[in-house]
């Protein structure tokens, strides 16, 4: 007898395949293009004075977005690997593996400094000097583990 109560777990699993094919794979398109793209206009906002208003609310949207689809990617290829333990012996996933817990972390935090920084737009003095310094290096930082990450991902998968 139904009592109509999904279980957690399974309702989990619906989220993480389209159709018997795994998300992750799809999932890590987004975040390969909104990573850098969020990373590119931040420091734009960072290296531009001049265009910072201009700059706040696209530079916000993408951060946020790059922010969602990073976690999301990292979320689906967790659940990949426990799906799918047998990966887990493949050269280079390990790497891959290691690298998408720095990258979550870093852009966790060009998130969370991308965020505050658009909130304190108007800022200045050591507030801003502060946010724009933290801005730069957490978008740089997403920038760079974001292809270290993919590379990894990719020679995971396809060798080399």
């Amino acid at each position: 007898m139904g009592t109509g109560y999904s279980h957690p777990i399974r309702a989990y699993r619906v989220c993480m395949e389209i159709n018997g094919l795994p998300l992750h794979p799809l999932v890590v398109h987004a975040a390969v293009v909104f990573g850098p793209l969020g990373a590119l206009l931040a420091l734009a906002y960072v290296s531009l004075p001049s265009r910072r208003d201009q700059l706040r609310w696209p530079m916000l949207g993408l951060v946020v977005v790059a922010g969602l689809s990073i976690l999301a990617a990292y979320l689906t290829g967790r659940y990949f690997l426990t799906q799918r333990p047998e990966l887990k012996q493949l050269p280079g996933v390990s790497t891959h593996r290691a690298r998408a817990r720095v990258l979550l972390a870093v852009t966790s935090a060009f998130t969370l400094v991308g965020v505050a920084t658009a909130w304190l737009h108007t800022r200045t003095g050591v507030v801003r000097v502060l946010l724009l310094t933290l801005l730069g290096l957490s978008a740089a930082g997403t920038l760079v583990m974001v292809v270290l990450t993919g590379d990894a991902g990719a020679r995971a998968v396809w060798g080399q």
